[in-house]
């Protein structure tokens, strides 16, 4: 508690500390991270400061906090879902995963310019929306219509893009790093040279998708695989096994199908096959389900 009030705890993790009965007034707990931590009617502590724990630590959901000074303030992981933050002051604060769907911010509201662009997308439609360079790292995203965005070379490490719709988005060089993107819309998004790890959460089906585009998938064994309605543009799939695989609606300009086993592989609605390629793959054994007589009922339906 000395340290606290006697020495600087801007940004010290406070986290499940017992502040029980402490004296805290005056104290500055600028980007203190307060979740979990345990205060009661006995600890003496500043209202600014007891209103970030009361946001963190409650939900907010529809609170007034019309005028609210949370300047410096850490909200990480806030439900701010309806809150009226009219006149607020968030200046400083860190909003990382903060709910703002819903969120009432106007023109008297004082909010990082990335915070304001978070609160931008998730409650006004975002879709064609150019956001490449954008800072959206730790934003929660969820559910945001960006279907046919630039996001080309945006940071959006550590977002939450869980049911996003990122359909057509332009993704490439995009920072995808421990970003969640479970349930996201992701067809026929530019994946290209976007940064995803381990510890990015994603569907196996757009991860392979990644991993086509982005490593030579020659000689590869893709036996089954759905890839419909990817953007496989300039994909190296030369003698790859694709038999039985599903690439219809797939963007396949510039790809490499030389030599690929395509035997009951479905095709239809691609974007890149001359005539003369189509005629080629199906005498290879490729389906193409827009052609008439194609469909064959040698494949099951999935």
């Amino acid at each position: 508690m000395w340290e606290i009030v006697n020495q600087s705890s801007d940004g010290r993790d406070l986290r499940n500390a017992n502040l029980s009965g402490a004296n805290l007034s005056g104290a500055s707990l600028v980007g203190v991270n307060l979740k979990g931590t345990i205060i009661d009617d006995t600890t003496i502590i500043d209202s600014k400061w007891r209103l970030v724990w009361e946001i963190v630590n409650q939900s907010s959901d529809g609170r007034d906090l019309r005028n609210a000074n949370l300047s410096g303030a850490n909200l990480s992981g806030a439900n701010l879902s309806g809150a009226n933050l009219s006149g607020a002051n968030l200046s400083g604060a860190n909003l990382v995963g903060v709910n703002l769907k819903g969120t009432i911010i106007d023109d008297t509201t004082i909010i990082d310019s990335k915070w304001r662009l978070v609160w931008e997308i998730v409650n006004q439609s975002s879709d064609v929306r150019d956001l490449s360079d954008a800072d959206l790292s730790g934003a929660d995203l969820s559910g945001a219509n960006l279907s046919g965005s630039n996001l080309s070379d945006a940071d959006l490490s550590g977002s939450n893009l869980s049911d996003a719709d990122l359909s057509g988005a332009n993704l490439s060089d995009a920072d995808l790093s421990g970003a969640n993107l479970s349930g996201a819309d992701l067809r026929n998004a530019d994946l290209r040279r976007a940064r995803i790890n381990s510890t990015t959460i994603i569907y196996s089906k757009w991860r392979l998708v990644w991993e086509i585009v982005n490593q030579s998938s020659n000689g590869r064994d893709l036996r089954n695989a759905n890839l419909s309605d990817a953007d496989l543009r300039n994909a190296d799939l030369r003698n790859a096994d694709l038999r039985n695989a599903d690439l219809r609606n797939a963007d396949l300009r510039n790809a490499d199908l030389r030599n690929a086993i395509v035997e009951n592989t479905q095709f239809g609605g691609n974007l890149g096959l001359t005539e003369d390629v189509k005629l080629d793959l199906k005498r290879r054994g490729a389906i193409f389900e827009d052609s008439p007589g194609d469909r064959s009922g040698v494949l099951t339906p999935r």
